[in-house]
């Protein structure tokens, strides 16, 4: 990876002179802001769950900031899908995976969001239902576009 990145900058210079090499050379103003948006990260997961959770302390620091804005964006705010849609889709997920830690936390979201008992347990049923028939046509090799013709043939669904 050094030897490339140097080889890089024998051909920049070569080809353009120092201002060209300039541009490929780490500033300290990156660190600086790198710093910057770990801290600011911090403080609004601190904001968020009153501290910076065991789990988020053990994502690397250069991958949290952009993590932490994925997730915020994605599943802790209204989209397309509310964040209570979100939840349930996540819970069934999660049971499907397993993963207990997701279980759990999506639970909470779920009722936090204000899913009642029924609709958590119809979401993990649809996932339960969607694993089963998935079983019976893999392991039936049933033919995919018999399959769509039987179902009345309609593409838009992948659209």
């Amino acid at each position: 990876m050094m030897t490339a990145l140097l080889s890089t900058f024998a051909r920049v210079l070569a080809a353009g002179g120092t201002a060209a090499f300039l541009i490929y050379v780490p500033s300290p103003a990156y660190a600086d802001d790198a710093s910057n948006a770990l801290a600011a990260t911090h403080k609004d997961i601190e904001q968020t769950f009153g501290k910076v959770p065991d789990f988020l302390k053990a994502f690397p620091d250069s991958g949290l900031p952009g993590a932490w804005a994925e997730t915020k964006a994605l599943e802790f705010s209204d989209g397309a899908l509310t964040v209570k849609t979100k939840a349930l889709i996540s819970l069934a997920v999660s049971a499907q995976i397993p993963c207990s830690y997701c279980i759990w936390s999506d639970t909470v979201s779920a009722r936090q969001a204000g899913a009642t008992d029924a609709e958590i347990k119809e979401a993990v049923a649809m996932a339960a239902i969607t694993r089963h028939w998935s079983t019976i046509f893999n392991g039936m090799q049933v033919d995919f576009e018999q399959f769509k013709k039987d179902l009345g043939g309609d593409t838009t669904a992948n659209k």
